[in-house]
């Protein structure tokens, strides 16, 4: 439990559901005592026992909400297991395993095969679960366990002034997908519906970040959340971000989401270890907490997705 990761890019949205979420995640940070948790700010719980570090996430996926009502049980149980896997790849763990909780329904047999090869992709071995009945509409979850391979583990809340702002891959490409796989154009829709964890990117980058996140709510409202945890600004040049979109959808692409590259910041003069794209620096907390090409955003209200 934390920001809430898989983005829903789709699904019905008011101002009362957003205030609801917020309200309901100050509660749960009322209840989150152990420093395990990070305040629920974070994109994974890290939790030490005895000289290993253990990183614990859980994400969950709803029928007409996080994915189509009429997609590929496989494909659904792929994108469960990745977008668990991305905040893994955020803390630079290594996966241990997984704990899937199912609701059964039409396509069970297709869910376990989507499943099996998530998990193996991913190197996440079914550890355990549970099943329920109940739906329409049906929804999943899944815990996602991983050994820390460098302390500290990386957080949002590292960046500091003068760091160098880095993407690890183009966004858009879920985007693309997803309008592809709703209107049936044939298009490619790959990157929606099985998109990648940056598992080797994150470990690889580990040692030398500031900060780290995932995007999957959008790369301005998760840079958003980045500059609030480290409170500091975030000055991002949206001409220096790779997009996997036409041109003229740029800015659609950097607020979609789903695109589960990681977002991570350097000290000064540091090469990042992985290909990425310089997009940006960090400043100084100043009055807006995020400047894109040099003008100030006071507020995160449709940078992304919020649930």
């Amino acid at each position: 439990m934390r920001s809430f990761g898989c983005v829903l890019p789709f699904a019905y949205r008011n101002d009362r559901m957003m205030e609801g979420e917020t309200d309901f995640i100050q509660m749960m940070r009322a209840l989150a005592h152990h420093p395990a948790a990070r305040g629920l700010s974070d994109d994974a719980a890290v939790l030490e026992i005895g000289t290993e570090t253990l990183i614990l996430t859980h994400d969950m996926m709803v029928e007409g909400v996080h994915y189509l009502p009429d997609q590929d049980m496989a494909d659904v149980a792929w994108k469960l297991v990745a977008c668990n896997a991305s905040d893994l790849a955020a803390k630079g763990a290594r996966p241990v395993g997984a704990l899937v909780g199912a609701m059964l329904g039409s396509g069970n047999e297709a869910f376990a095969l989507g499943l099996g090869q998530a998990l193996n992709h991913f190197g996440l071995p079914l550890l355990g679960g549970d099943t329920v009945s109940g739906g329409p509409p049906r929804s999943f979850g899944l815990t996602a366990i991983g050994r820390a391979t460098h302390i500290p583990v990386p957080s949002r809340s590292g960046a500091k002034p003068g760091d160098q702002i880095f993407v690890t891959g183009p966004l858009g490409a879920a985007m693309m997908g997803f309008e592809a796989l709703r209107d049936g154009t044939g298009a490619d829709s790959t990157a929606y519906r099985r998109p990648q964890a940056r598992l080797a990117e994150g470990q690889a980058l580990a040692p030398f970040v500031s900060a780290m996140m995932d995007i999957s709510d959008g790369l301005l409202l998760d840079g958003w959340r980045m500059a609030k945890a480290s409170d500091v600004s975030l000055a991002i040049d949206s001409a220096a971000v790779p997009i996997a979109a036409p041109e003229e959808r740029r800015w659609d692409a950097l607020r979609w989401g789903d695109d589960y590259e990681l977002l991570f910041t350097l000290p000064p003069e540091t090469e990042p270890p992985v290909p990425a794209a310089r997009i940006g620096t960090v400043e100084p907390a100043g009055f807006a907490s995020l400047f894109v090409d040099g003008e100030p955003v006071t507020n995160s209200e449709g940078l992304g997705y919020q649930h």
